[in-house]
């Protein structure tokens, strides 16, 4: 993963996320062009009528024919109805477009999002990764579906009013630009201001976001230690917060709208003064004036929406280096350019000094080396911190050892398929996650390769059909978010089915029965000793017990194997391990 801060990641994307955005227009060049096109087409119809209406009236004047008021009607109204049909196309294509596009950057994202490694999803809240994904993403539909296109609408718009006003009297026409550089001073301040609002904005939503998953996660513990008030008053101060940039945003805008609507009203009285002064002095015509007028309307129109237009554009590119932040990072487990793909996983798994980190400083794991034969079972025992459930880690290559090797069948870890070497390790773990869905969807995980009856053969293993089977609907019973309907232990038995039915070559059990209660623990224990044969098995236990009948137990102390052995070897030892059950079998004996 790469060591800049977010911060930094952010800040150099404050160049360049505009450009990363129009990358994902490429596809639709086709599309984009042509509603550039009816852009030129509407902008030419409002350039248009005011021209046809002041030129109809200067004729009329002149001649006094009323079949001009008409031939000017029907070409009006045959401005407006292409004018509604090019409208309508317009938005159509923009919008799919637009639509097509935010779908197309909420895929990439959530695919990156897959591949990042564990260690991300250890330093990063899952509520900062929910408000990318969902608000920031959709905050980016407007600039596809609208600003672009508007904003290039107002710029040839501008120009062309520039140009038309400036072609029918120029004099006139700068008379009408004076107030033009408090515009652009006005618009650059605001531009700014806006962008920063935004961001803090953005900033606040995460925030707060982030809060709501985690409480509403742990709601049960906030109520079971009566913290309801405390984290009430959390969550009102980040509101606060949220509503304050909220609101920052609307006075921005509450401020900068009606300056520009005085300046342009100033400016059209200005107008009106030295054009009617013309007028009178026969220097021009009252169409022209007509036509002025108008113009002078729709020139600072387009001036205050370009602004505007600016804002959101910010507000996206705010949203947008967030969003290219994620994308930016790197997973730090990395695949070979080309990795290798074995024929058959075996399951001969060594260690070869070992050094590993977390935080790349304070080793868990210190020279470990170690060899287990396909077939074999071994279990890891050890106190808290010992760095057991670390070596579960590193076999499936959820993140990457600091020095020595890992080998499976002879091959480095690293140079071996991700997807093939986690395929075949069937991890049991003491925190089970269940989906939403149903009981079946559970254990098939998405893998249609998995049959009902293959379903049915694993759940049966694992004494899992026993409560399956007086659900109403059995395997299709629903699931609620996290299974909290289902006991701990029914809960365990369905991760149990689960990964028997992928049939792993590499069995790995962290605390896998801690959960379960001794009766159901000793049927586990029946259906996994037929599993385990033919199976590598790997085991961490806190209790001493569940782990005797394993070919070897390694003894973990402060990042080292200080012994290992059988059940009995070890108790002839006189060592760690032999304190560890004594310890044990008295605390079971006095009850405690």
């Amino acid at each position: 993963m790469s060591t800049l801060t977010e911060d930094n990641l952010e800040s150099n994307y404050k160049g360049n996320a505009l450009l990363h955005l129009l990358s994902y227009m490429k596809p639709y060049a086709g599309w984009m062009l042509l509603s550039l096109v009816l852009v030129l087409a509407l902008t030419g119809f409002d350039l248009y009528r005011p021209t046809l209406i002041g030129n109809a009236v200067d004729t009329f004047e002149a001649e006094g024919d009323y079949g001009v008021i008409m031939d000017t009607a029907v070409k009006y109204g045959i401005v407006l109805a292409l004018s509604f049909l090019f409208n309508i196309s317009q938005t159509w294509i923009l919008q799919k477009t637009g639509q097509r596009i935010i779908h197309t950057v909420r895929r990439e994202l959530y695919a990156h999002i897959q591949s990042l490694s564990s260690r991300y999803f250890d330093l990063t809240p899952v509520g900062k990764l929910v408000t990318r994904v969902t608000n920031d993403v959709e905050a980016l539909n407007e600039m596809y579906s609208g600003i672009l296109v508007r904003l290039f609408r107002n710029i040839v718009k501008i120009i062309g009013l520039a140009a038309v006003m400036l072609a029918m009297d120029w004099r006139l026409a700068l008379v009408s630009f004076v107030l033009l550089p408090f515009v652009a001073v006005l618009t650059v301040v605001f531009r700014k201001i806006a962008r920063e609002t935004y961001r803090l904005s953005r900033t606040r939503l995460t925030d707060i976001n982030t809060f709501l998953s985690e409480n509403i996660s742990g709601m049960r513990i906030i109520q079971i230690f009566g913290r309801e008030q405390r984290k009430f008053e959390e969550f009102d101060d980040k509101n606060k917060k949220l509503f304050k940039a909220y609101y920052r945003e609307m006075m921005v805008f509450a401020i900068f709208r009606p300056l520009i609507y005085i300046l342009s009203v100033i400016s059209l009285m200005i107008v009106l003064g030295v054009g009617s002064r013309d007028f009178l002095n026969e220097v021009i015509s009252i169409g022209t004036l007509y036509i002025f007028s108008q113009y002078i309307q729709s020139f600072f129109e387009p001036i205050q929406e370009l602004a505007e237009q600016f804002s959101t554009l910010q507000s996206c590119i705010a949203s947008a280096e967030k969003i290219f932040t994620i994308m930016s990072e790197e997973p730090s487990v990395k695949e070979d350019d080309n990795p290798v793909i074995l024929p058959e996983i075996k399951g001969k798994i060594e260690f070869s000094h070992v050094w590993f980190a977390y935080d790349n400083e304070n080793y868990v794991l210190r020279d470990v080396s170690f060899v287990i034969e396909p077939g074999q079972s071994v279990a890891f025992v050890g106190a808290t911190g010992a760095g057991k459930s670390s070596i579960l880690n590193l076999i499936g290559r959820y993140y990457d050892i600091q020095k020595g090797n890992i080998y499976i069948d002879g091959v480095d870890i690293r140079r071996l398929s991700k997807k093939q070497l986690r395929g075949a390790i069937g991890q049991m773990q003491q925190d089970v996650f269940i989906f939403e869905g149903n009981i079946e969807s559970n254990i098939r995980l998405y893998n249609e390769d998995i049959t009902s009856e293959q379903i049915k053969e694993a759940a049966e293993y694992v004494n899992a059909s026993h409560f399956i089977g007086r659900l109403p609907k059995g395997y299709r019973e629903a699931v609620s978010e996290r299974g909290s309907t289902f006991s701990a232990g029914e809960r365990q038995l369905l991760s149990f089915a689960r990964t028997l039915a992928h049939k792993p070559q590499i069995l790995v059990m962290d605390e896998a029965t801690a959960n379960i209660d001794t009766e159901t623990e000793l049927l586990i224990q029946e259906a996994l000793q037929k599993l385990m044969k033919g199976r590598t098995t790997i085991m961490v236990a806190h209790r001493l017990s569940t782990i005797q009948h394993a070919d070897c137990i390694m003894v973990m102390h402060k990042g080292k194997i200080r012994e290992q052995g059988t059940h009995q070897e070890l108790l002839g030892q006189d060592g760690i391990y032999k304190k560890l059950y004594e310890l044990q079998i008295h605390h079971e004996v006095s009850g405690h």
